[in-house]
């Protein structure tokens, strides 16, 4: 093969369609470095927003008179807000490109953070939270799709993979400073200077992402985006994906929502940064998710999806033991599984959908972050009647059922 078409081959892909010639970013070009470090950015900024109240769930208990689950609310009302604007936002990117999307809703977003630090009631917090997770729902739900329209097929579940990485640096950035900050400042503090933080960010993914090549704009028209939902909803595949979406998220924020809460009490009393530093197991994640993408090629999605909730399952059942380290090999392990999984499925839904591609990728992310704001909530009675036992039985349970359905799969579907 010449260099020519070596170089060729490494950025673009014919269709099954003669006239229908795309130009996709291969691996070995700046473009992909670009578009990397800019998502990277993006995903930064979106999870710091996203989860820096995470840590601070007990300091919201103590300021304003709450209880862990009402507390758990500054986290749930974002990413319940975050699920219903998915519907909307895919959809619009459809029609007026992902690049606009994602940009606004960035700016919007870091704009409402910094806003909510001069919040002084709970209402107010909760409000500005909504806010800001529908603003984030125009990251969130297009960024994916930008990398399935433009990136070449054969490293589109590495450059995922890759993507999550940087949701992952940024949900562990978030909390981490977070908890350093509220420690020695006060929350209104902490999410002023994650704000700004999440400015620059955004301002790079600005600069640095390239503009749509293979976008081709969709009219908005209702009865055809119902169409077009109810054919997604009735692929067996896809509403399979929709649903273990909903199970990966609502498991995980349920697990950090309240581990919290179990290190602050009897018997390890830790304060707020030495538990802000258990974030840095989210960066698993970092190793996880591009190599659930190498394990695809060799067991298949479904195989690695399956192990992937297992894996979940047994770092919970390590938690039990009331000895920090193994807590925290508990929460590693739990954390590699959650990644591998997210990154399977949702590469997945890129795969799998065949038309309107903005609007699975949005049905997946809603039911993905709808199950972080119920069940995160919801888990908050299991740890009034049962603390930490209560709270791994309702994950667990979860977990398990979602194998199972993934199992039901027919394999030649992959």
């Amino acid at each position: 093969m010449s260099d020519f078409n070596k170089k060729y081959d490494k950025q673009h892909v014919i269709t099954n369609f003669p006239c229908d010639r795309k130009e996709y970013i291969g691996r070995e070009t700046i473009k992909f470095k670009k578009v990397i470090i800019a998502l990277f950015s993006a995903g930064l900024a979106t999870f710091s927003i996203l989860y820096c109240v995470q840590p601070i769930l007990p300091t919201f208990s103590s300021e304003f008179h709450l209880t862990p689950a009402q507390s758990s609310l500054s986290l749930s009302a974002a990413t319940a807000s975050m699920a219903i604007g998915m519907l909307f936002t895919g959809s619009l990117s459809d029609t007026f490109g992902r690049k606009i999307i994602m940009s606004i809703s960035l700016l919007l977003a870091t704009s409402l953070t910094i806003l909510c630090s001069a919040m002084h009631t709970w209402i107010e917090v909760i409000i500005l939270r909504m806010l800001t997770g529908l603003t984030l729902s125009g990251v969130a739900a297009v960024a994916m799709t930008y990398l399935s329209e433009e990136i070449h097929p054969n490293v589109l579940p590495f450059a995922i993979g890759l993507y999550i990485s940087g949701n992952t640096i940024g949900g562990f950035s978030g909390r981490f400073l977070s908890s350093v900050l509220v420690n020695y400042f006060s929350w209104e503090k902490s999410l002023f200077i994650i704000g700004l933080v999440s400015l620059t960010g955004s301002i790079l993914f600005l600069i640095l992402l390239p503009n749509s090549k293979n976008f081709i704009s969709i009219s908005l028209k209702p009865n055809k985006i119902m169409r077009s939902f109810f054919i997604q909803c009735n692929d067996n595949v896809l509403s399979t994906l929709f649903f273990i979406g909903f199970i990966l998220m609502g498991s995980f924020v349920t697990l950090f929502n309240y581990v919290g809460y179990r290190l602050m009490i009897k018997p390890f009393f830790l304060n707020q940064i030495v538990i802000g530093l258990l974030s840095v197991v989210y960066l698993t994640g970092a190793y996880s998710s591009p190599k659930a993408s190498e394990f695809i090629v060799q067991y298949g999605r479904r195989n690695v999806l399956i192990w992937s909730l297992l894996i979940m399952v047994f770092g919970i059942i390590i938690t039990q033991w009331n000895i920090l380290i193994f807590i925290i090999l508990g929460l590693m392990m739990f954390s590699s599984g959650f990644f591998s999984a997210h990154s399977v499925s949702s590469s997945w839904i890129g795969y799998r959908s065949k038309i309107a591609k903005g609007q699975a990728s949005s049905l997946y992310l809603c039911c993905y972050y709808l199950g972080s704001s119920i069940l995160g909530t919801f888990g908050g009675v299991f740890w009034s009647f049962g603390n930490w036992f209560g709270i791994s039985i309702f994950i667990i349970t979860m977990l398990l059922i979602g194998a199972k359905t993934v199992h039901r799969i027919d394999i030649n579907t992959e």
